[in-house]
């Protein structure tokens, strides 16, 4: 299998992509296993991060987009960039030689990539593999083993500044369905944080936010007491965001 479109691709600039989920219990990043299409008698069960070189003919944005759709079938997702990674090395391990001889045309070539990350709820996605996928699988971050290339680097700057960003922003609120209750919220950060967060603080704490809406509704099918559901305001975040609020 050798690439495709090769008079439009960059040899030397690609990207990839983390792309978290949250399943209700586990923090879950999205891995691809590669498959040589045209190289059966070599095994290859490696996980990366969807990713792939981009073309001379569009941003890199529009790069990450329609690569994390070509191997995953995902689309319409907001991408942002977490940095730029080229060390000399980061193409040097033996299975990863094995594959980009099987499918670049030059093999050979240094890589610079671009890392962007983006927060999804699982639920609102079908995942398909596609290109040279061969499986796509959700994945517990935590237990995340060696990848290929440099992805393990790659994902953990993305942990960090999803750590960062749900210190300040209400960023973890992509990764719920619409109505939530507050332990399924408390779950949430407790999974990102990887960090025993005070529960009634937590709690105290984001009920005086004025960010969620308290709804009519409770959770159904659950052996407990069901928790009352809430949802998240935007509106009501933006118009009090110059305050510098901390989440917990």
């Amino acid at each position: 299998m050798k690439e495709k479109f090769l008079n439009q691709t960059n040899p030397n600039v690609s990207v990839d992509c983390v792309i978290f989920g949250f399943d209700g219990v586990e923090l879950k990043v999205l891995l691809v296993q590669r498959d040589l299409q045209d190289n059966l008698e070599i095994q290859d069960d490696t996980l990366v991060l969807p990713g792939d070189l981009i073309r001379d003919n569009e941003d890199l944005d529009e790069a990450a987009s329609r690569v994390l759709t070509g191997l995953t079938g995902i689309r319409s997702v907001f991408l942002e960039q977490i940095g730029a990674f080229g060390n000399p090395n980061r193409l040097s391990k033996g299975k990863d030689r094995t594959w980009l001889e099987a499918v670049r045309l030059k093999p050979d070539a240094r890589v610079i990539t671009v890392g962007y990350f983006a927060l999804i709820n699982i639920k609102n996605y079908k995942i398909k593999p596609a290109g040279f996928a061969k499986h796509v699988v959700w994945h517990d971050y935590k237990v995340v083993e060696e990848l290929g290339f440099d992805h393990n680097e790659i994902l953990d700057a993305a942990i960090r500044i999803l750590r960062n960003k749900l210190y300040r922003e209400p960023v973890g609120f992509k990764l719920l369905p619409r109505k939530f209750s507050l332990h399924h919220l408390y779950c949430l950060y407790n999974e990102i944080m990887d960090a025993e967060i005070d529960r009634r603080n937590f709690r105290r704490r984001m009920l005086k936010t004025g960010f969620l809406k308290e709804t009519d509704e409770f959770q159904e099918g659950v052996p407990h007491k069901p928790a009352r559901l809430y949802t998240f305001v935007k509106k009501e975040f933006e118009n009090v965001s110059r305050k510098n609020f901390k989440f917990y």
